[in-house]
């Protein structure tokens, strides 16, 4: 994709004079994915350029005509220009016009401003005509995207053209041990900004604290305000770098505006240092950081009050600085994928080469090493093959073999150092998705750190949730514990039919796999009819001791009014459960197979059995109430209503051979065919990455 940037006009995209528009640019530019194919045309008498991609616009004035109009044209006669896909348009809402009637293709405007203070969008006709004229607005907060809609219909507002990306800092490792008793006043020093204030109260304060001083950043031509301490340092303007390496130090940052700015750039930084932040709420303001202490009223009374509070009360002062950092996730990358994103999605049909790029898959779940293969055959493998045969790059670890084999009495648990080992492996893989497979001891403080790198994060889950499920509220908080810090969730119930809602959750049927699921038993003579085997004692491979399972009462009485019907059950009546290449051996012996779950039937829900009775060929014998009738018919799975139906059919299709086996036959090509880890996989993906791809169906959503 070839995207071409237009700054405004007299827009200093340089090292040593660089504005927050040029920042922002800049920033997501190194790091965005089409940053090859980014170039950025702008016009400044400097030539510290911030980045390689910068061409600078040089032209003579002419009298008469609009320099901003000579400016644009100069722009659109570059080859780079006519040749993009989309050009980008920063903070002039009057270059438009100029540029709509010369160029067909993709046309974005940026705001970075208040939409009703620039030229080309202050009028309800301004802005009706950039809703119908550009393809994408994208403003700096929400507060700038509700002015943008000020006298328009309120529908518009959710406009599939409108998106709200913030401005970025970049995050690195505080010690908070070294911050010192320093206050900030950064920005323009004039009324408007509230420098007045912030000086009549710093005065105060430095004359209470002596052990405190301030320091000011910023200077202001236009409207001269003094004020003057041993302690006020007054440094005049300086490079962002030297801002932002600043703000390391700094204990407290003051962001004090009277007018209401649409984000601030001040704030979002001093949050990213790990600074204590006071802010006035008016504008973009609060948007800036979720942890700032806001001033209820703008006064010097107030803001005194604020400061003395946090210098009085330490604890509650590094817990503001903590807060700010661990909160903060506008990172560059984090926002240039924001925009890569609205990129991408204005160009509908191209799916096929985000589909074909090759992913990095972390995929963190329980492989269960530690059985010496005992429980190889597992959703884990399956899906991980899935991953891979779909020729994505994937990084596996064992979240539960890591904790089992790292207790030490520094770690009781293990827990800490799976922290480490996630936060090292992603940190050396840098993946672009991350899977996570019933992975609870996962904290969500490393969750939000892998979040807050540009990652997407998925979960899937293959227990039980009905309301009458057995571990019910457990297997609940399990899911919901993570599902508001991830992007979506993968259930192998129905979410649509629980008692609870679920963010951005979809159904996941259990995956089968072409390596695992390898036997026809239609094709052979069973001498067994029947099989049924439950994992009663799945982690010690032997009957747990005192323990009872529901179905044991159900598979004793079928088996009681069945006498001609030879079964093969493990996992009860004193017959041990079965796993790895055993559990294959033995079901190649028998025609059919139950799929009996625990509790009462959920929707769709069913364990992993049915995928190894399907895809092994079994005719398979479902509860009714499952509603797996939405996905076979009775040409490919047998639904039964309770245990005498189960009784009838389970001899009837003892006799019919014939119809028995093309049912079979039916059943496991249908699975194989629809269910398989290649297909499951690519769901996870399409509906973790929001694909949208309309080509790619799946049979569970029809």
């Amino acid at each position: 994709m070839k995207i071409t940037i237009l700054l405004p006009y007299k827009e200093n995209f340089t090292k040593s004079s660089a504005g927050a528009v040029s920042l922002f640019v800049n920033q997501t530019l190194k790091v965005s994915r089409y940053r090859k194919t980014i170039k950025v045309f702008g016009n400044t008498n400097y030539k510290d350029y911030l980045h390689r991609s910068y061409k600078n616009i040089i032209f003579d004035k002419k009298v008469f005509r609009s320099s901003s109009k000579v400016y644009v044209d100069n722009f659109l006669k570059e080859k780079q220009v006519i040749n993009s896909d989309i050009i980008e348009i920063h903070n002039r809402p009057n270059y438009v016009k100029f540029i709509k009637n010369k160029f067909t293709n993709k046309v974005f405007l940026y705001f970075h401003n208040d939409p009703l203070s620039m030229d080309g969008s202050t009028s309800v006709k301004d802005r009706l005509y950039l809703l119908s004229n550009i393809d994408r607005l994208i403003f700096n907060s929400d507060w700038s995207k509700k002015r943008f809609f000020i006298n328009l219909k309120s529908n518009e507002i959710n406009n599939q053209k409108i998106h709200v990306c913030y401005q970025s800092s970049n995050k690195i490792k505080i010690n908070f041990k070294k911050k010192k008793n320093i206050i900030t006043f950064i920005g323009k020093l004039n009324t408007a900004k509230g420098y007045d204030l912030f000086g009549n109260a710093i005065i105060d304060i430095l004359n209470k604290y002596k052990d405190w001083s301030a320091t000011v950043i910023g200077n202001e031509e236009r409207e001269i305000i003094n004020f003057s301490h041993d302690r006020l340092n007054i440094i005049g303007f300086k490079s962002n770098a030297f801002i932002l390496n600043y703000l390391k130090k700094v204990s407290i940052s003051v962001v004090c505006s009277r007018w209401e700015e649409p984000f601030g750039r001040a704030s979002l930084e001093a949050a990213s240092r790990g600074s204590a932040v006071i802010i006035s709420k008016n504008g973009g303001l609060p948007e800036t950081t979720d942890s700032a202490l806001i001033l209820k009223s703008l006064n010097k009374m107030e803001l005194v009050k604020s400061i003395t509070m946090l210098i009085d009360d330490k604890k509650k002062l590094l817990q503001y600085q903590k807060d700010n950092y661990k909160n903060f996730k506008l990172t560059h990358k984090f926002v240039s994928s924001l925009i890569d994103k609205i990129r991408f999605d204005a160009f509908p049909n191209t799916f096929y080469i985000k589909k074909n790029l090759i992913l990095k898959i972390f995929h963190i779940t329980n492989f269960n090493n530690r059985f010496d293969g005992r429980l190889h055959y597992n959703t884990s493998k399956r899906l991980n093959n899935g991953f891979i045969r779909l020729g994505h790059n994937v990084l596996s670890i064992s979240d539960r073999d890591i904790i089992n084999n790292n207790k030490s009495f520094n770690d009781m648990r293990g827990v800490k150092t799976l922290q480490k080992s996630v936060l090292n492996n992603f940190k050396n893989f840098k993946p672009d998705l991350v899977v996570l497979g019933h992975a609870d001891s996962i904290n969500l403080e490393t969750i939000d750190y892998m979040k807050g790198q540009n990652v997407k994060i998925a979960q899937w889950f293959l227990d039980p949730v009905g309301k009458n499920s057995p571990d019910y509220e457990k297997n609940k908080k399990r899911i919901l514990d993570k599902s508001k810090n991830i992007d979506a969730s993968f259930l192998t119930s129905d979410p649509k039919d629980l008692d609870f809602k679920i963010n951005n959750s979809f159904y996941m049927p259990n995956p089968s796999d072409f390596s695992f699921e390898t036997l026809n038993n239609y094709e052979t003579n069973c001498k067994n009819d029947l099989f049924f085997a439950m994992s009663h004692g799945v982690h010690r491979g032997i009957l747990k001791k005192g323990k009872f399972d529901d179905r044991e009462i159900f598979i004793k009485r079928l088996m009681d009014v069945n006498k001609d019907i030879k079964f093969d059950i493990y996992g009860m009546n004193q017959k041990e459960p079965i796993w790895g290449d055993e559990f294959i051996k033995l079901i190649s012996s028998s025609s059919m197979g139950l799929n009996l779950s625990r509790g009462n039937p959920v929707k769709y829900y069913s364990s992993d059995r049915i995928a190894q009775l399907m895809g092994n060929g079994l005719l398979t014998f479902v509860d009714k109430k499952t509603s797996y009738g939405d996905f076979f018919t009775n040409k490919e799975i047998v639904l039964y209503e309770d245990l005498n139906d189960l009784s009838y059919k389970l001899n009837k299709y003892k006799r019919d051979h014939r119809d028995r086996k093309s049912i079979a036959k039916n059943g496991k090509n249908k699975y194989m065919k629809y269910f398989n880890s290649n297909i499951v996989c690519s769901f996870i993906i399409n509906k973790t990455l929001e694909l949208n791809n309309k080509k790619e169906s799946f049979l569970w959503e029809k």
